[in-house]
């Protein structure tokens, strides 16, 4: 059971269950993406077209799903099915095309960057004093960076910009997650240590009041 921790701030030890959860996936989560990371900062042009793939394969099962529900809740439902259509002619219009494609999808991820630095400055400023807060205000700063820098050459250096700034936000998170994992292993050692040590001070002043009350 995870008690109370000097070792971190007042909102991380409200919030328990979401710290072990970050804390056991943390790690692996960071390592994978910063392996990502590398592959797209190494081979931008291959992660450009990975990601749009990824992107445009997303949007189709989600236009997909949602005509197929529209169907079987409301066929009446215009909306529905105007979200399903826009959602699959644009997962189309991205495979069919795929430049054109990497060029909306460039748009696309400056949007992302913008919205992953107010997160992280957000999440900076909430670990704020603890050791690891810098980190993510740098992961933050960085993505921030890096929209301003590809709304510059858009939409012709989309082709290349595209998978190295994935790849660079991709190593960002990737070390800051990992960072957060280590930094909770040892803040919980610590706290096990400090628990440890209580207790055992605790059983020795015991120990020596019963030994004062028998003498």
């Amino acid at each position: 059971m995870w008690n109370w921790n000097n070792n971190l701030s007042l909102e991380m030890n409200i919030n328990k269950n979401l710290v072990d959860n970050f804390r056991k996936y943390a790690k692996i989560s960071g390592t994978l993406f910063i392996i990502l990371g590398a592959v797209g900062i190494i081979f931008p042009t291959f992660m450009s077209f990975t990601t749009l793939a990824f992107v445009a394969y997303l949007m189709l099962f989600a236009g997909i799903s949602a005509g197929w529900l529209t169907w079987i809740s409301n066929k009446n439902d215009w909306a529905g099915w105007l979200k399903s259509f826009v959602l699959i002619v644009v997962s189309l219009f991205m495979i069919f095309y795929p430049m054109q494609g990497i060029a909306a999808l460039g748009l696309l991820f400056a949007i992302y960057f913008f919205t992953d630095a107010f997160a992280g400055f957000g999440l900076a400023f909430s670990l704020k004093p603890q050791k690891i807060w810098w980190m993510w205000l740098v992961n933050a700063v960085t993505s921030l960076i890096l929209g301003f820098i590809f709304l510059i050459g858009w939409p012709f250096s989309s082709l290349f910009m595209v998978g190295l700034l994935v790849g660079i936000s991709l190593l960002f998170d990737g070390v800051a997650l990992l960072s957060g994992g280590m930094f909770l292993d040892t803040a919980e050692k610590e706290n096990k240590t400090e628990d440890a040590n209580k207790t055992e001070k605790d059983d020795k002043t015991e120990k020596d009041n019963k030994n004062e009350t028998e003498a």
